[in-house]
């Protein structure tokens, strides 16, 4: 599918299709797209917890108000934030950089997040929100319907899949096959209303 007719056919869809199983090579083929996402500094914030155990996956759904994507659908993502990417990662992430100019970069990413954890935070969740995207997008090429989702309880949910402390949940993504047709797209915000023109009026 081009990139323009899913961006324009992509769905939020509530109601999935329990009994459709997604390939592993289908999974494969999203989660490998989902990490060419672009993330800050290429730091790859984004961890993502693929959840098959059905028995956690009804824990979630009950950490989550019973919203029935969290068990009906055919493939469940916790997309997670490492808020310490920057410090632990940023050499591997720069490692096709000759030297000297790795170290520079890798100083230079030090400087920029040091002592700023909402900085640390923002960029994290940025770079989720991305691979995040990228993921819906990714299915919708393959044929599969996908619902991005918060509403859970977000300590019920860290405990579950073991949430390291320097973590942070993103979101769920869920991905599989509708079991009906989305309704008729909601209203639109008018183009003028969100988009301005070099500066916002006073």
């Amino acid at each position: 599918m081009h990139v323009i007719e899913a961006i324009e056919a992509r769905r939020s869809i509530k109601r999935f299709d329990p009994h459709h199983r997604m390939t592993r090579a289908e999974q494969d083929e999203l989660l490998r797209l989902a990490r060419l996402a672009p993330s800050a500094f290429n730091l790859q914030h984004g961890r993502f917890v693929v959840v098959h155990d059905p028995e956690l996956r009804r824990q979630l759904r009950q950490a989550s108000f019973g919203q029935a994507q969290v068990t009906d659908a055919s493939l469940l993502v916790v997309v997670c934030a490492d808020l310490a990417a920057w410090r632990k990662h940023a050499a591997q992430c720069w490692s096709h950089v000759p030297e000297p100019a790795r170290t520079g970069l890798v100083e230079a990413i030090e400087r920029f997040y040091v002592d700023d954890p909402q900085l640390q935070r923002d960029e994290a969740m940025r770079s989720c929100s991305l691979a995040a995207q990228t993921l819906m997008l990714a299915g919708q090429g393959l044929g599969y319907d996908s619902c991005p989702m918060d509403g859970f309880r977000i300590d019920d949910v860290a405990r579950l899949i073991n949430l390291p402390e320097d973590h942070l949940i993103s979101m769920f993504v869920a991905l599989g096959k509708a079991q009906e047709p989305a309704p008729a797209r909601g209203g639109m915000l008018p183009g003028d209303l969100m988009i301005i023109e070099n500066r916002f009026s006073l």
